[in-house]
Parts: C-alpha cells; structure tokens; sequence
C-alpha cells in the first residue's frame, strides 16, 4: 500500500522515487509509469548500444592510424647508406609505388656479372631449387640452378673455378650487408635461401604464349588474389622477411620483374634486369610480385631470401661459411663482414627502370 502511494505521487505530482526493490509486483506501478520507465530503459540501451558502436570505430580508426604510422616509419627508416663503393639507388619505395622496396644499381661489374654467368652454366643442374623440375613455373622456360654451397664443393673439386665459387658466396654476403643497412634494420639478416638460377627460353615453346616465367605471388604468405588477402600459415615460408634478386644479365627477350596490387592483376611497377641491378624488398603481403615470359634467350639472376629469426638460418650457409673458411682461411672468410664504403643512398632514376 505504501508503495502504491509513492508510486502515485510520482506519477501524479512528479515527487521523485527510487524504488530500491527489483521484486516488486507490476501492478503496483501505474501503467502510464510503466511506459515511462520502459521506454527510459530502451532509450538508456539504445544509447549505450550507440556509444559501443562509436567506441568500436574508434578503436578501429585508433589501429588503421597506428599501422599508418608504422607504415610510414618503415618508409621513413629506408634510405640507409649502401655500404659499397659502386653501388647507387636507382629507384625507391616512392618511385615503385610501394613500400619496403628498392632497385641498387652498380652491385656487380661487367667481368663479375659474366663470370657468375659461366659458373652458372658449369655448375647448375637441371631442376636444381625445385624438387628436379625442370620447369617448375611454366612449360615454356627450363630452369638450372646451384647453391652457394654446392658451388664451393664443386669448386674444392676442381670442377668448375673455386675463384667464381667464392665470388657467388662474397657477392650474397654483399647483398646481404646492403639490404641491412639500407632498410635500417636493428638486428641482423639471415640467410633463408640462396640460389643462383637460370631460365631459358624453349625456342619451339613461345608461339601464342600467354603465361608468366613466375605467376605473382608472395614470399613469406599464401596469395588469395579474388579474396584481396594473403594468409601467413604454412606451406607458405612463413618466417622469411626480405627478399632480393641480384641479375647477371639483360640480353634477353622479356623476364621483366614486376610488382603488383593484392589483385595480382594490378601492377604497380616493373624493373627490367641488367648486369649488376638489384632488387630489394620485404617480403609480405605489401609486395605481391612476378616475372614476364622470357620469349627470347636465357635470364640469370641470384635470388635471395633472408629472415630476422636466426631459428630459421639455412643450415646449408652455416656449412658453406665453415668451408669458405677451411678453403681461405678465417680472415678470408669473413673478408666481406665489414663494409668497403658507405655510400649515401641518393636515388637517380635511369631512364629504363619501369
């Protein structure tokens, strides 16, 4: 009854009560009461729906700035000196339309890029880096490759020049020092893989071709080119983080190096190989990447993949360094850790880099 009363006083005269009881019976409280509070209450979840809502924008917008920034302090971290006397940036993030790339020019001589050339030719073998496949990515190239270590064996053999074994090793460690201290990474690179490989061009094969040397793809993740997503789980390298491509040559027809949206249709840039180029880059879904046909001649190139996570050192590298220094001796073998000159990173762009 008493309830009943201040129920009526705030109903009728607007005198406030807080009724601090939850069981109380319905029908104590004044239906036009009951309305009020009923819609109080929607109006009380609506609002706070809205403020979730509002609050889970923002924590959405809050993350896309946070990986802006950190987008752009790795664009802002590259641009370290190159190390090497000879070597000059040719093209930039800026310049391929990305992030986290770079082309060097100047990394190989005439002499060197020839030499690496016939060690090639000499030591490879047919499907070497693919399982024995002789052509892994397309029916029209045939593909010879060697390793860094297996080069020095052959070279401890006598089989092909231990000189130009030794050089494909020095010029890795090269690419290697360079990569570090242009991207301005605070901890070392190691090495993933290695491998000098040559594709060549089956004559008969070209006619109405319409395929790529290497369809795009990501190195350290799976492509999902329709669904715009690359996922990071194996069989994808996983723990790969940079990548580079070294070439030997250009006298060839086509196997131009592109760059792409996630689409893998949309390309943002090319490079065309020479003796002596480089291409840098990281490797995860912000570079998807290919190769054009070659339809003429023989495209060789050493192609490198390093990770941050020394768990992942390719074991081969581990041998390869201990046999560089039995063949040379330690002071030899780590000839190439110190850099001969740093060199600032100023871009030139040539005039057949895209």
């Amino acid at each position: 009854m008493e309830k009943e009363l201040l129920f009526f006083s705030y109903d009728v005269f607007g005198i406030p009560f807080v009724d601090p009881d939850t069981w109380t019976p319905e029908e104590v409280i004044p239906k036009r009461l009951r309305e009020k509070q009923k819609a109080e209450r929607e109006t009380a979840a609506r609002i706070s729906e809205e403020i979730g809502n509002l609050m889970k924008e923002i924590e959405t917008l809050v993350e896309e700035k946070a990986k802006e920034s950190a987008d752009m302090s790795r664009f802002i971290r590259e641009g370290g000196p190159l190390v090497y006397k000879g070597a000059s940036v040719t093209m930039n993030s800026k310049t391929l339309n990305g992030s986290q790339r770079v082309v060097v020019d100047g990394v190989l001589s005439d002499e060197e890029c020839r030499e690496l050339q016939r060690l090639t030719n000499a030591a490879a073998s047919a499907g070497d880096g693919y399982r024995g496949k002789t052509s892994p990515h397309t029916p029209s190239e045939t593909f010879y490759g060697v390793t860094v270590l297996k080069a020095l064996k052959l070279g401890q053999e006598g089989k092909v020049p231990l000189r130009s074994a030794h050089l494909y090793y020095n010029v890795t460690e090269k690419v290697r020092h360079m990569m570090e201290s242009y991207f301005r990474l605070e901890v070392p690179l190691h090495f993933s893989y290695s491998h000098l490989v040559c594709r060549t061009a089956i004559d008969e094969k070209q006619e109405g071709r319409s395929d790529n040397s290497h369809e795009v793809h990501v190195d350290n993740c799976i492509l999902n080119a329709e669904a715009l997503v690359c996922v990071k789980e194996p069989p994808a390298y996983t723990f790969r983080d940079y990548s580079a491509i070294l070439y030997l040559n250009g006298d060839f027809e086509g196997g131009a190096f592109y760059f792409t949206e996630l689409d893998a249709k949309t390309e943002t840039a090319q490079v065309q190989p020479q003796c002596g180029r480089a291409v840098g880059f990281s490797s995860g879904s912000e570079n998807p990447h290919g190769v054009k046909a070659v339809t003429k001649g023989q495209r060789c190139a050493i192609a490198l993949w390093f990770t941050l996570d020394p768990r992942h050192s390719e074991r081969e590298r581990v041998q390869a360094d201990d046999l560089v220094k039995m063949l040379f001796g330690a002071e030899e073998g780590d000839s190439l850790q110190e850099p001969e000159q740093e060199t600032p990173a100023a871009v030139t762009v040539g005039k057949d880099e895209l």
